[in-house]
């Protein structure tokens, strides 16, 4: 029996047809063959001879060297019955590309807000006694991304060589993503674990050990530091509403979470140190970001240039 694409048939008399497109016409349509037979399977077979002997011609191709405009005109020709009136009217009164003449707008530097060091002072004690303290803290000192953050485990922290190594993130695009990578190999990078930082981290261990034995059974075991006293990791969303919500209820100046990394950019730039050192703390894979990003807050790099210029000048006007 003939089954539905095959292109076969039963004609009235009684004899069996099988079609093949043998050619097309410049504008594409379709030119058929036809091959008979007594019953439905020798027309198969027929058909597939046809094809196998290259009986079937190729389509004709010299539509392929048509422009654009030439293809819209034999499409609008070929559908002119099947298009409403405005489309056909707009579509053939197209004189040029009108992306051509498009001017792509430059791009816009953007003013990243970061606190200075005693505002980090200031946030750092007003805040101390709420969970997201630790994260806090973690984030201004390192300038970790918050997926960095959150995907800080036990195993990224040696209490012995006192190092702590990015090398897992966590991140949220509709739904939270757990992954034992880094944003770029650049991101792959290891800090030397500070004191204060160090304390924070054992206080966190112990209060997880204590919570496990609290709850028992209804702990969510988890390898990730930061996380509920259930054991359930915190999401993206809900730290970067606590942190504004902290501002708001101490009247601190309006940053996003992200803005800790920035702080901490700022404050090594303020201590002397060069846009090499800041990405190679932040794990900027290009120092071409860096410079972009926090080239113009080198204040102390530029008034050495224009001190050694001054230099260099005085007495000359």
């Amino acid at each position: 029996m003939a089954r539905r694409g095959e292109n076969i048939r039963q004609r009235k008399d009684g004899r069996w047809e099988g079609r093949y497109i043998k050619s097309r016409t410049p504008d594409w349509r379709a030119q058929y063959g036809s091959v008979y037979a007594d019953g439905y399977l020798a027309v198969k077979a027929k058909l597939a001879a046809v094809k196998c002997a290259g009986e079937q011609k190729k389509p004709n191709t010299a539509e392929r060297d048509m422009t654009l405009r030439e293809a819209l005109a034999l499409f609008l020709d070929h559908h002119k019955q099947k298009l409403r009136r405005q489309t056909y009217d707009m579509a053939g009164h197209i004189p040029s590309n009108p992306c051509e003449n498009l001017v792509i707008p430059k791009k816009q530097r953007y003013e990243y807000q970061f606190y200075n060091d005693d505002q980090l002072e200031s946030l750092f004690e007003a805040i101390r006694n709420d969970p997201i303290y630790p994260m806090v803290r973690v984030t201004a000192v390192y300038g970790l991304r918050r997926s960095e953050l959150l995907g800080l485990q036990w195993d990224s922290v040696d209490f012995n060589a006192n190092t702590l190594t990015i090398k897992h993130t966590v991140v949220k695009v509709l739904t939270t993503v757990q992954k034992d990578t880094t944003k770029t190999t650049a991101s792959y990078r290891a800090f030397p674990l500070l004191p204060d930082i160090r304390q924070l981290l054992l206080q966190l261990k112990a209060k997880e050990k204590e919570n496990r034995r609290l709850m028992g059974r209804e702990y969510q075991d988890s390898p990730y530091i930061f996380k509920w006293t259930s054991g359930k990791p915190y999401s993206p969303d809900y730290l970067s509403h606590r942190f504004l919500d902290l501002l708001r209820q101490n009247g601190l100046p309006h940053i996003r979470f992200h803005d800790l990394r920035h702080s901490c950019a700022s404050l090594l730039i303020a201590q002397g140190f060069g846009l090499k050192d800041v990405q190679e703390w932040l794990g900027h894979a290009d120092i071409t970001l860096t410079a972009n990003t926090y080239a113009h807050l080198d204040m102390k790099r530029k008034q050495t240039i224009a001190q050694s210029l001054a230099g260099a000048l005085s007495g000359k006007c």
